[in-house]
């Protein structure tokens, strides 16, 4: 085992990272739960319907990809889904015939903002205990953090 590193907050901000990977994984746990109970959906799907509301007038799958950070297949076979039902549709991209566009369509769109209003409020429910002054030392933490691993 190697040494101990010298820094005496190693320890301290081992646990916290801990904590932190912990709470991550029990909302996302209990947003996945909740997404499939409440809305037949799973949290892969609504995270492309969320890319794409975003970008309203289309993305190519490699975009939408990297967004996600996930491979393009996976992308692929949650836009193929979709597309099924009607709710995002792939156009040519006339810039470039080698590519497509996705994009949500009028019935994509409409479910999708039904799906994220919900979803917000159940998020809202789930930080309820964290005040307005939690919030911003949280995000002003995080923010640090982030310049930290980006470092």
């Amino acid at each position: 085992m190697r040494d101990t590193p010298c820094d005496p907050l190693s320890k301290r901000r081992l646990k916290a990272w801990i904590r932190l990977l912990g709470a991550t994984r029990r909302a996302e746990n209990h947003l996945r739960e909740y997404l499939r109970v409440n809305h037949d959906t799973t949290l892969p799907r609504f995270d492309v319907m969320a890319a794409l509301w975003r970008r309203r007038d289309g993305i190519s799958m490699t975009e939408l990809s990297r967004m996600l950070l996930v491979s393009n297949g996976n992308a692929t076979a949650v836009v193929d889904r979709l597309e099924r039902e009607g709710l995002a549709k792939r156009t040519p991209n006339p810039a470039d015939r080698r590519t497509v566009q996705v994009a949500l369509t009028a019935h994509g769109l409409a479910e999708f903002e039904s799906i994220a209003a919900a979803h917000e409020r159940e998020v809202n429910q789930l930080f309820s205990g964290l005040t307005d002054a939690d919030l911003d030392a949280l995000t002003d933490i995080l923010r640090r953090a982030r310049k930290g691993a980006e470092a």
